[in-house]
């Protein structure tokens, strides 16, 4: 089957990145369509042999870029259009009902409880979700809270199903020479203790949370490796600052070697407010990291050594802070049974099948129109977008 991707913008995020992975690992024909910013996951996507196309959106309310999609669509004759992220979803819905998708489907990353992709939960918002969502077939929840959030907003339960994001535990295994070389490269010594966050920086995630619990025991010794760039990134700046560790918190901006940024920590904190899933928890124990979390799905009903679920506030951080910089850095070991669930060959197995059950629901003279189309048309790169498409930027 041919399949196309459609995501909002392709700058390092956890959906952006979990895609990556997908077309690493899927057995069917794929192609990207970015709506705007394709960032270092564009490169990386390309770099793996997949097509990326930026339509160059400017801004939210830009109705020609459905015409674009609709174009882009029916003349790559595609089996598939699966969407990723809220703009792409309103936009690729229904062009690609309009342009004739035999299947049409949805991953549903990121609604919160007050928040769809960092946007407030509005009536409009819900609206236009819903308006598009009915020229959808399925949607895919990433766990059990996000099928229960999109059923609760109004989307069909029976048109769910939840597929979780997968971790290529192979990719992340430790690496001792990665650690020397990280470290060396943000000027930390070997016998320090790092505590590391790693992610997207948004207020979400409450960078500025473990730097006023891990306050009291930064210095010389102890500091905070913050992996990541966003919108969020001055104000946490300004609030390390004003807890006065400046010189024991590092921002170290986007890396594209995970692995090796993950090598470098002693121990991974993640402060959420809230998430749909918890991909960089699962990361972080597949690297053999010790982890200390506030809200992770993935690991709901899963009991794992390695991973202890903390209270939101400074005090109850602080305090778990505590004893895992006193007990020292620990052995790295991957804790097998968490990955049993989120292996990625096994997850993206998964997704593809369910193109497929969608499309064995189609009427006999779409599913012998797509076969005659894999037999007739060879593989060939999609036509690009103009200059002005590919320089393209606008806000999320």
């Amino acid at each position: 089957m041919k399949v196309l991707h459609v995501i909002t913008g392709l700058d390092a995020g956890g959906a952006e990145l979990q895609l990556a992975m997908i077309l690493r690992h899927t057995r069917h024909e794929s192609d990207v369509v970015t709506l705007y910013n394709p960032g270092p996951v564009a490169d990386m996507i390309r770099e793996q042999g997949t097509s990326v196309r930026d339509i160059g959106m400017q801004s939210n309310t830009e109705l020609p870029a459905l015409l674009r999609l609709r174009k882009i669509i029916k003349e790559g004759r595609y089996d598939v259009v699966h969407t990723h992220l809220y703009r792409a979803q309103i936009y690729a819905r229904p062009a690609a009902r309009l342009a004739g998708a035999p299947v049409v489907l949805t991953t549903e990353h990121s609604i919160g409880e007050t928040h769809i992709e960092r946007r407030k939960m509005t009536r409009g918002v819900r609206a236009l979700y819903l308006t598009s969502e009915k020229f959808s077939d399925a949607t895919i929840a990433v766990s059990d809270i996000v099928k229960d959030r999109l059923v609760r907003w109004g989307v069909r339960a029976d048109k769910i199903t939840v597929i979780p994001n997968g971790v290529d535990t192979d990719d992340l295994g430790f690496d001792a020479g990665a650690r020397e070389r990280v470290r060396e490269q943000f000027g930390i010594g070997p016998d320090t203790y790092v505590i590391g966050a790693l992610g997207r920086l948004d207020p979400n995630k409450r960078v500025d949370l473990t730097m006023e619990a891990a306050r009291p025991l930064l210095g010389d010794r102890c500091k905070i490796l913050v992996i990541g760039r966003g919108e969020d990134q001055a104000r946490l700046e300004a609030a390390a600052k004003r807890l006065g560790v400046t010189e024991h918190v590092i921002f170290g901006g986007y890396q594209k070697d995970t692995t090796a940024m993950l090598a470098a920590f002693d121990l991974y904190v993640a402060a959420s407010l809230q998430e749909t899933f918890g991909l960089s928890v699962l990361e972080a124990l597949a690297a053999g990291l010790p982890v200390l979390y506030t809200t992770c799905p993935a690991l709901d009903g899963i009991q794992t050594e390695r991973a202890r679920l903390v209270t939101g506030t400074a005090d109850e951080l602080g305090a778990e802070i505590r004893k895992a910089v006193e007990a020292g850095p620990q052995p790295r070991v991957a804790d097998p049974k968490v990955f049993d669930r989120y292996g990625i060959e096994s997850v993206v197995g998964r997704i593809d099948d369910l193109y497929e059950q969608i499309l064995a629901t189609r009427p006999r003279r779409a599913q012998r129109a797509v076969q005659r189309r894999r037999a007739a048309v060879p593989r060939t790169a999609p036509p690009e977008v103009s200059a002005a498409g590919r320089a393209g930027r606008g806000a999320v």
